[in-house]
């Protein structure tokens, strides 16, 4: 009888074979699927996915290898990886790494030869379910250990983990801008930021000033920032709101800095302005997922990597429901009645993916040329 490698367990027993790559031993984390096409080490190196197995339901990875570029983050965070196909070697001008050793050096395990699809259905079944997945090239599985493991892991709900998530020393802190000098400065709250979102903000000449999500409010004012970004993230953002909540609620009630959320951060600004956050059936991972503005009537394509989302019944007379999604009606997007704050659940900065909604980072950025204006002309 063959030995298979590689092996991938569910948390109700049933167990899938394969053959595995990357990290040898195990990884446990929520299994969740992505349906980008592209963009593989852009996806699995997003802070967001800490804990998690990712299914690629697209059947081949690894053409174009791996650089330093690509990285979202420093020290990817997801626990596994998941693909139909073997990984390719790499054919790209661009390459420095091959997947699989990018996946070994990091610890990510891999496994292969599993039928993503029916894996995909699955997951939509159970929720997105607890899973583990090991390689063990001898083909040995102790199934009664790897079960405890399973049963062991927590999982993410009720859970933050922002916390382990320490990016902070890691991005560029010379606040340059591309170009002249700054226009306006930018504090962001790092909750697990992905790189892209600083690069875009470094394109309109923003200094950014990046700070713990474990910042005071005081902190916050002594920085003076014309803006305020809430970043994206991993975990709970219920069990993270129980520090962000007052410090978001006195910067809400006490000044008029203009606020953006994205992903986690669009959902810990819903929970300070008094919404409810859910747990998602199987969430939305990928890079083609349309979004309608409310306001315009406008489809946008848009990436999106989340697990929890804003309950729409929930939200307070001051906020206005601004973008839904087209797949399931979730909320996508909210904005004060009468300040200067949005936010929206999918990535504007993408990478992976289309840049229908990069207008956001302008939006943000005028508000913030105006609130600087309104300060300098108080002076």
């Amino acid at each position: 009888m063959k030995k298979f490698s590689g092996l991938l367990l569910l948390e109700d027993g049933t167990t899938w074979d394969a053959e595995g790559f990357g990290h040898h031993g195990f990884g446990v984390g929520e299994l969740c699927f992505n349906t980008s096409m592209t963009g593989y080490q852009e996806i699995i190196s997003d802070p967001s996915y800490a804990e998690q197995i990712i299914t690629f339901t697209f059947p081949h990875i690894g053409n174009v290898g791996t650089n330093k570029h690509d990285n979202e983050s420093p020290l990817p965070t997801a626990t596994g990886v998941i693909t139909k196909a073997k990984p390719t070697p790499p054919s790209n001008w661009r390459n420095e790494m091959e997947f699989d050793k990018w996946c070994r050096i990091n610890k990510i395990v891999g496994l292969y030869g599993i039928d993503t699809r029916a894996l995909t259905q699955r997951i939509r079944e159970l929720g997105a379910p607890k899973a583990l997945v090991h390689f063990n090239q001898n083909g040995h599985h102790d199934f009664k250990l790897l079960s405890r493991m399973l049963e062991n892991w927590p999982g993410i709900k009720g859970r933050d983990l922002t916390k382990k998530i320490n990016l902070i020393n890691k991005h560029d802190k010379k606040n340059d801008t591309i170009g002249g000098d700054a226009l306006t400065k930018i504090v962001v709250f790092d909750f697990g930021t992905k790189a892209n979102i600083i690069h875009c903000l470094k394109r309109d000449k923003v200094k950014v000033e990046i700070v713990s999500g474990q910042t005071t409010f005081e902190e916050i004012n002594a920085l003076k920032p014309d803006g305020i970004l809430l970043s994206n993230g991993p975990g709970d953002p219920a069990a993270t709101d129980k520090f962000t909540n007052e410090i978001l609620k006195k910067l809400v009630t006490n000044t008029s800095i203009p606020i953006f959320g994205i992903c986690l951060g669009h959902q810990l600004l819903g929970l300070a302005l008094g919404a409810k956050t859910q747990k998602m059936n199987h969430g939305h991972h990928g890079a083609n997922h349309p979004v309608l503005d409310l306001a315009t009537g406008k489809v946008e394509i848009t990436s999106m990597n989340h697990g929890f989302a804003i309950d729409t019944s929930s939200l307070p007379e001051c906020i206005l429901e601004t973008h839904v999604s087209l797949f399931d009606r979730s909320n996508c997007g909210i904005k004060h009645k009468y300040r200067d704050i949005f936010s929206v659940q999918y990535h504007p900065e993408a990478s992976p993916g289309p840049h229908d909604g990069v207008h956001q980072f302008n939006k943000f950025f005028q508000m913030a040329i105006k609130y600087k204006d309104y300060k300098d002309n108080e002076l």
